[in-house]
């Protein structure tokens, strides 16, 4: 602390007692020492770079000398007619003057030429021409090149040796051996030398001159002192600032904390290592870290810290253009202590109100809202807390007025807190409870003393009343949960191990509530609006699928998390034996969602009654939904139909035959009676609404009895950690089983695909088809002349006969003579006539190409026809017509279990009057 008080501008003086260091007598000060100390270092620095750099050239220039010696002799060796000149008769006049020549363009000392064994054919000295080369490849392959130091006939040399094969590269014929001497190598550092030195010397000359200046300027912030007077001054100086019972800080023009005494550190709790920190970095209240970092005056401004409030003053350190900074002083007010305990109180009300707002209303269910709440309130207000709620909230719905009798919905606390009311339990509050009061006048109720005025308790609950006392819970505030202008419930805190509430309390408690309730009523609101959606929706999605001959069905659906949607399926009895499968998905979730739904499954319906082939059908539901959409923007709605999806199929077991379209869905899923899954490639189409008028395109695919046809929702293959290639190859696996039933598939497929927290709904439907047995189906053409219908009666009375149907054939004969008639008389050609004898019904379906379709009137008493479709109709349990690409069906329908049961008491000649001048005798 005491080299860091030497930015104090405090003190001037010199003292002048004292012996002073004799260790250097001329140079006494700190600038001096530090002058001569670092020029010393600076020429040793020098001494040692210099050193370094000529060992650095030396060794720069080897190498080079390596590299020059060994590229000549590489470039020798393998040169043009080198090769010859070796395996020539006179080598020695064929490569000396070569190799002279070499050497002097490249800068060699010697191009040496040898044979294998050793006898020089080339020398830069001829005299050594022929003669041998001694200790020539010590340590060295003779056949690879090789560099080493050599001591030749010029002296000690860097050389290469390079080895010349025969063009089949099995023998060495001779060598090529290039060399610079280590003489020349010197000359070439001795050259640099001189530069080295001088850029060593410039080196040290600018260091010499930096560390004049920094010794000029210490010698300046040191006012020329020596360090002895230097240690007495600043001992001095710690004596008086550490013995103040102020605190004292000194901060700089940038927030960072310069010094700080014993005392500061005491009052403001500082860590050991505050100096050159920032103020804002020392844990400081935020109040406190502003006013020190700001650089303002104060005067006497009262700050907290910890469980201290001070009064802190502050002024600049020079603010006659000295350095920036401020002088800090602190003192302990402890007459504001008790100020400071009510401060922190209400610092502590705030907090825990913020806390409330942040942790009651996470979820929308109305008991985990109001555990919530009593989470927040214990231990920090309440040793236990309890919600007490009006049976109506908890099951959603708005309560016609506050009353006495609540259920316990929460309750949290001590281990005591298991005295009171259990969670569920049924209270009714006695009119002198706090309960019943706060009820009556609508605010907070205290009890500071439940000893005293416990006499509401004994007469509440006897049996509990001294338990609740025994366990120490001795004060009581109780305030009623009001939203909106309603009493929603109670909510009660207890006290046993902390002091007992106080009036003050009172605010605290009733703000406390205050936002719970709000929370609690929209979870009230969202129950309310999510059972009502769940009604809604159960009220629109069939209960139970019908039992159809043609398919064997099971189904899942699962809401997502959010709430109920808008996902459905249904299956659909068509003519003819015939059923449809749909499958369709509104966005999004909640009434809209449901009641949108609800439309759309309306509609398919009532489009399916038609007989509509699936292209025609998503056609007209297209215009629906277009159409809804534009009378709620019509109307300013914004919850239009944002988007509908659909899979239409129609599957017909007397051929196989299955029709599908769809708009926006996926594509359904086929598993084969193998087990082989694929994926029908159904023709797209944009979603519900957002075709534009375009057309649906339907596709017709046979499907093989015991197949299995699987319609299913996006919702079941995508989700947010999903993707759906992911969870299409999922489904693909879960199918992939044979001999499975649709019930055994749904299971499957949810056990597989079914994510943990569904964010959609999951629709699911499993058909496994069946094929009529063709002993079953009978077909007729019928001639296109009246007098053909009564072998048709002949006929369909056999086949009646055949299957057993005895019963039936006085209907049946009425009702096909009367559609063949119409089809003779009315219709074109070709005319056909087939009868489907169904598990449980018969059918009968006329066919002509003509699309007029007949329509049934009552008839009057003077008009010659008009009652045969009225026959018809009585003794048939439906019929109707279906149009076909060539023509009509007209086809009608009879119960085999529940035969008209009138058919009797007509006569067959007052029907067959009908038809007199029909059929001729």
């Amino acid at each position: 602390m005491a080299t860091r008080s030497g930015r104090l501008s405090v003190s001037r003086f010199r003292p002048d007692s004292g012996p002073r260091s004799t260790a250097l007598p001329r140079v006494r000060s700190v600038a001096g020492q530090v002058f001569l100390l670092q020029l010393a270092v600076m020429i040793l620095f020098a001494a040692a770079a210099g050193a370094a750099l000529v060992f650095q050239a030396r060794s720069a220039s080897m190498q080079e000398a390596r590299q020059l010696a060994f590229g000549v002799a590489q470039a020798f060796a393998h040169a043009p007619g080198t090769l010859e000149a070796m395996k020539s008769d006179d080598p020695r006049a064929l490569m000396q003057p070569r190799a002279e020549e070499a050497r002097k363009e490249s800068g060699v000392d010697y191009v040496v030429a040898f044979d294998p064994n050793g006898f020089r054919w080339t020398h830069p000295d001829p005299a050594l021409i022929g003669k041998h080369i001694y200790a020539l490849r010590e340590g060295a392959a003779a056949d690879r090149p090789f560099t080493q130091t050599f001591e030749g006939s010029l002296g000690l040399s860097v050389d290469s040796t390079v080895p010349v094969h025969d063009t089949g590269g099995k023998a060495v014929v001779g060598f090529v051996s290039a060399g610079i001497t280590v003489d020349s190598v010197d000359e070439v550092v001795q050259g640099q030398l001189p530069k080295l030195l001088g850029f060593a010397g410039g080196a040290l000359v600018v260091s010499a001159g930096g560390t004049a200046l920094v010794s000029r300027r210490l010698r300046r912030q040191t006012h020329g002192l020596d360090p002895s007077e230097m240690t007495r001054m600043y001992e001095h100086h710690d004596a008086v600032l550490h013995a103040v019972r102020e605190g004292v800080l000194i901060v700089g023009g940038d927030g960072r904390l310069l010094l700080a005494n014993d005392e500061a550190r005491r009052l403001l709790a500082l860590p050991p290592d505050a100096e050159e920190r920032r103020v804002t970095e020392l844990g400081l209240e935020a109040g406190t870290a502003r006013l020190l970092g700001s650089g303002r005056v104060a005067n006497d401004e009262v700050h907290l810290a910890g469980d201290r409030l001070l009064a802190v003053n502050m002024r600049p350190v020079d603010p006659d253009g000295g350095p920036a900074g401020s002088v800090v002083t602190l003192r302990d007010t402890t007459e504001l202590r008790a100020l400071a305990g009510r401060a922190e109180v209400a610092r502590e009300r705030l907090r825990q109100l913020y806390e409330a707002g942040v942790r009651i209303g996470t979820t929308l269910d109305v008991t985990s809202t109001a555990q919530e709440l009593t989470e927040v309130a214990v231990p920090r207000f309440a040793d236990a807390a309890t919600v007490d709620l009006l049976d109506p909230v908890l099951r959603g719905e708005e309560p016609a007025g506050p009353g006495s009798e609540m259920r316990r919905a929460a309750v949290h606390g001590v281990e005591a807190a298991r005295t009171l009311h259990a969670v569920g339990e049924l209270i009714r509050f006695v009119p002198t409870s706090p309960m019943a009061v706060g009820v009556e006048l609508g605010h907070a109720v205290l009890e500071a003393d439940l000893a005293t005025s416990g006499d509401w308790m004994a007469a509440q609950a006897p049996d509990r009343a001294q338990r609740v006392l025994n366990h120490g819970f001795h004060s009581l505030i109780t305030v009623p949960l009001r939203a909106r202008g309603v009493v929603l419930g109670m909510a009660s805190f207890w006290r046993s191990e902390a002091p007992p509430f106080e009036e003050e309390d009172l605010a605290f408690a009733e703000e406390l509530v205050a936002r719970a309730a709000v929370a609690i009523d929209n979870a009230r609101r969202y129950t309310r609006e999510h059972a009502l959606a769940e009604t809604l929706q159960r009220s629109l999605l069939p209960g139970s699928l019908p039992d159809h001959s043609a398919v064997e069905v099971a189904h899942r659906y699962l809401p997502a998390l959010d709430g109920v949607g808008g996902d459905w399926f249904d299956v659909i009895p068509l003519p003819g034996a015939r059923v449809a499968l749909v499958v369709g998905d509104v966005v999004g979730h909640g009434l809209h969602a449901a009641a949108t739904m609800g439309q759309l499954r309306a509609a398919v319906h009532t489009f399916s009654a038609l007989d509509l082939s699936p292209d025609e059908l998503l056609g007209h539901l297209d215009e629906l939904v277009a159409r809804i959409d534009g009378d709620e923007s019509a109307e300013g709605d914004d919850k239009g139909v944002t988007g509908a999806t659909c899979l239409y199929a129609v599957y017909d077991p007397s051929s196989g035959q299955c029709s599908l379209a769809r708009s926006g869905h996926p594509e359904p899923a086929l598993v084969h009676p193998d087990g082989r899954v694929e994926y029908l490639r159904v023709p797209g189409a944009p979603p519900l609404g957002l075709g534009g008028g375009e057309p649906f395109e339907a596709v017709e695919v046979t499907l093989p009895e015991g197949s299995r046809l699987v319609l299913y929702t996006d919702g079941l293959i995508e989700d947010r950690d999903r993707g759906i290639d992911v969870g299409l190859e999922a489904l693909r696996d879960a199918l992939a089983r044979p001999g499975r039933t649709p019930e055994e598939t749904c299971r499957d497929v949810f056990d597989t695909l079914l994510p943990a927290s569904p964010g959609d709904d999951i629709a699911l439907l499993v058909a496994r088809t069946h094929l009529l047995d063709p002993s079953r189906v009978a077909e007729w053409d019928v001639p296109d002349d009246p007098a053909a219908v009564a072998g048709i009666r002949a006929d369909v009375t056999r086949r009646l006969e055949a299957w057993g149907l005895d019963e039936m054939a006085f209907t049946t004969e009425l009702v096909t003579s009367e559609l063949v008639t119409n089809a003779i008389r009315y219709g074109t050609g070709p005319i056909r006539l087939r009868m489907l004898h169904d598990r449980d019904s018969l059918i009968c379906e006329v066919a002509d190409g003509s699309s007029t379709s007949p329509h049934l009137r009552r008839a009057a008493t003077t008009d010659e026809g008009g009652r045969g479709l009225f026959l018809v109709a009585r003794f048939s349990q439906r019929w109707g017509t279906r149009y076909t690409a060539r023509g009509k069906v007209i086809w009608t329908e009879q119960s085999l279990h529940d035969p008209a049961s009138d058919a009797d008491a007509v006569t067959a000649d007052t029907l067959l009057d009908q038809w007199d001048e029909a059929w001729p005798a």
